[in-house]
């Protein structure tokens, strides 16, 4: 087993392994404490894993209860919030006992908002089964749902007080699902990494990898590493006043590109095309070294992600409206100019505009070209 120290407000511990969640109670009793332990999980995590966990609690000492969710991102809203809050309420957990979030990103962000928000907060434990999970979402506090106008519009930074991430359940995921979580992975490389981004070229993240011998390790040593990557972005910036909105890399147009989708495309692919798409505008103002975006398409299509979209200007430009990062009639962007190297850059709503139409000109002359 890995454990990572993550220097936050409330200061945790990450720890990544395989059988995990057999130990879990345990993890869970030395971080948090507490009498009673709820688990929230949804409708697909909840059969593949909340027995173990349960009986793991239990062992441990806590009385438990289980929330289950309808999964999908299409439920990581208010009434689902609201109806999670009730059920601790009315298995009367106090401000001693904890959340146990069990599942992908959905589930992380309505139970760690569910802790946040009961009796003004309680300890939370994150426990990913999904590979964007692991990486991305478990670590550095964020919690939120989607409102109408866009995704993750209600929130607020609430850091857990352990994450428990089990390797062995990237084995219950189907390919598409592990690919998706790629793209996080590849964010990671791209903004502070250019050895792992080098590492990743030469063996691909794929499923394939994780099913086949020394796969699971080699995920391990993924897994842990781009932790290590967020926990010190994060460190720096946690409620993200200005470095950490480099973890944001390719979300402004990946978080439209979702929403025109109706989110049927996952996370992570959405913000692969977003990356590919900030990289094509930024060779086109002349701020981003040409061979950066072959190198980054090559691997993300290694990888199973998308990296183009049809949408078009009007469409990405009004959902993107609504994303988080505006400010009145600006918004950060994160502009890539090379591996390891990107800044945040404040930029109109024109201007932004007119990077999106930039980017989808430079797409599909290519396409045209082809």
């Amino acid at each position: 087993m890995r454990i990572i120290d993550v220097p936050a407000s409330t200061p945790y511990q990450v720890h990544l392994g395989t059988r995990l969640l057999e130990q879990a109670g345990q993890l869970v009793r030395t971080a948090a404490g507490g009498t009673k332990a709820a688990l929230i999980t949804d409708s697909n995590v909840g059969p593949l894993y909340a027995p173990i966990v349960e009986r793991s609690l239990k062992e441990a000492g806590y009385e438990t209860c289980t929330f289950t969710f309808a999964a999908g991102e299409e439920h990581k809203r208010a009434d689902t919030l609201v109806d999670a809050l009730e059920f601790l309420a009315a298995h009367e957990l106090d401000r001693g006992d904890v959340v146990v979030a069990l599942g992908g990103g959905v589930t992380g962000d309505m139970g760690g908002l569910a802790a946040a928000l009961y009796m003004r907060g309680i300890a939370l434990a994150q426990m990913p089964t999904s590979l964007l999970a692991m990486v991305d979402s478990s670590v550095g506090g964020k919690t939120a749902i989607d409102l109408a106008s866009g995704k993750n519009l209600a929130g607020a930074f609430w850091q857990p007080r352990v994450v428990i991430a089990d390797i062995g359940c990237l084995g219950t995921l189907t390919p598409e699902q592990f690919a998706d979580g790629c793209g996080e992975i590849v964010k990671h490389a791209v903004i502070r990494d250019p050895a792992l981004f080098a590492e990743l070229e030469l063996t691909p993240p794929t499923y394939e990898l994780l099913c086949g011998p020394g796969g699971v390790s080699r995920m391990e040593a993924i897994v842990a590493r781009n932790v290590e990557i967020k926990r010190d972005v994060v460190a720096g910036d946690e409620r993200e006043a200005g470095g950490r909105k480099l973890l944001n890399f390719g979300h402004s147009i990946g978080h439209a590109v979702e929403a025109c989708g109706q989110y049927r495309l996952g996370h992570g692919n959405c913000v692969a095309v977003g990356m590919c798409l900030m990289a094509r505008a930024a060779i086109a103002q002349g701020a981003c070294a040409p061979e950066f975006l072959p190198r980054l398409e090559r691997l993300l299509s290694a990888c199973g992600l998308a990296t183009r979209t049809d949408f078009t200007v009007d469409e990405l430009y009004r959902c993107a409206l609504h994303d988080k990062k505006r400010a009145g009639a600006t918004i950060d962007l994160v502009i890539p100019h090379d591996l390891g190297s990107c800044d945040i850059e404040r930029a109109s709503l024109d201007g932004f505009r007119a990077l999106i139409a930039q980017a989808l000109d430079s797409q599909n002359a290519e396409e045209d070209a082809c």
